[in-house]
């Protein structure tokens, strides 16, 4: 589905038809809500992460699982970080 501009809304009327709203949205629309003739949010359906964002993230993980600690001792307290 290509994403479509949002909608301009006034915040009275977001209001007072939120559930309608958010039904819109459940369907993929957007909306920009403005107050006083100023945008001030946006309604939008929530964005998954795409599958090659996804498998980057698990390639990374699974390369840093496998490598080694530094393997140097550590000379610090946790509590003198805090000092």
């Amino acid at each position: 589905m290509s994403q479509a501009e949002p909608v301009l809304v006034s915040a009275s009327e977001a209001n007072r038809s939120f559930s309608a709203l958010l039904r819109q949205v459940a369907e993929g629309q957007s909306f920009t809500v403005q107050s006083h003739g100023r945008p001030v949010a946006t309604l939008a359906p929530i964005q998954t992460a795409r599958p090659s964002l996804v498998s980057a993230r698990q390639a990374l993980l699974a390369r840093l699982a496998a490598q080694p600690a530094s393997g140097e001792a550590r000379t610090w307290r946790r509590d003198a970080l805090y000092d």
